[in-house]
């Protein structure tokens, strides 16, 4: 049953990479852009990065696993932040994302310090 939910998996994981190699994210942005196929590519590349990590937090063997996933999905909204704010041309995505990692880094201490058993104040 193992094996059949790893070739599942992985069938799934393989048709999705197929897909955005063949079919680049529409973009209803600036579509005179002449790297939009790219971003497009990216895109699909960040938000399957993404699932993937709330997958890991979501079936973390343990919190430590969670707390590393939690801190690359922090990375990837930062990410996609700067993939938008190229595709779109607005500087406030950089802002949002400035701010998500900060929020990001200060929350991986905080959930680090509760998992060791130490207090803020440490």
């Amino acid at each position: 049953m193992k094996r059949a939910t790893w070739l599942i998996g992985a069938v799934i994981l393989v048709s999705i990479i197929t897909l955005i190699l063949l079919r680049p994210f529409p973009f209803l942005f600036y579509p005179d852009l002449p790297y939009i196929g790219f971003l497009g590519r990216a895109l699909y590349i960040v938000i399957l990065a993404c699932i993937l990590c709330l997958y890991r937090i979501w079936r973390g063997p343990t919190g430590a696993d969670r707390i590393v996933a939690i801190d690359i999905l922090g990375i990837m909204i930062v990410g996609l932040c700067a993939i938008l704010t190229v595709s779109t041309g607005r500087s406030w995505y950089i802002d949002i994302g400035i701010a998500w990692a900060l929020q990001s880094f200060i929350s991986t201490l905080a959930l680090s310090k509760y998992l060791e058993g130490r207090g803020f104040d440490e």
